[in-house]
């Protein structure tokens, strides 16, 4: 068999293509960001930020959204904004808490820092960086180490700030991707 004929029976790589609800979806987030951060609404404003925002949706909506199917991503985005007020409400929380720590007179007795180390039951690479950024935004956290297993390595201020590791947070960011 010759090579031109190989070449002609060889099966194609198959397209990669992109789903126009996730391109929309990302313009529109982008948008959303471009107006809340210009504070600006002359149309010179917007229209650079629609030129721009469709040229970064064009190249990174598959970035955002990587699956190609959309059923599940209105789910996932709900349950997201359902989490934001409670993640809100937690960093609320550990502010007066380290706020306390920092203003007590026995501060020095108080303050007793660790690493925590445990495995979170999370599997995808999304909701392990959306569990590790909720635990680095939350005051007197930090997550200094997380792997594809789920192995995480966190940084707490005191004893009770990682009492609650992994816990209800990441019940919660489990919900948000359906583990």
């Amino acid at each position: 068999m010759s090579s031109s004929a190989l070449k002609h029976n060889s099966p194609k790589p198959p397209r990669k293509t992109r789903s126009v609800a996730a391109f929309f979806l990302t313009f529109f987030i982008l948008f959303g960001i471009w107006l809340l951060l210009s504070g600006r609404f002359d149309i010179l404003h917007i229209s650079l930020g629609v030129i721009s925002c469709l040229i970064v949706a064009f190249l990174s909506s598959d970035l955002l959204f990587t699956s190609s199917e959309t059923k599940g991503m209105t789910v996932t985005w709900l349950r997201f904004l359902q989490y934001i007020p409670w993640l809100l409400y937690q960093v609320f929380l550990a502010n007066i808490h380290v706020l306390y720590l920092t203003f007590h007179p026995k501060m020095m007795d108080l303050i007793d820092p660790k690493i925590i180390r445990f495995r979170s039951k999370l599997k995808s690479n999304i909701s392990l960086l959306t569990f590790a950024n909720s635990i680095t935004l939350t005051p007197g956290t930090i997550t200094v180490y997380v792997s594809v297993y789920g192995d995480f390595q966190v940084h707490t201020i005191d004893k009770p700030s990682g009492q609650s590791l992994p816990g209800e947070m990441e019940a919660r960011v489990g919900r948000i991707f359906g583990e």
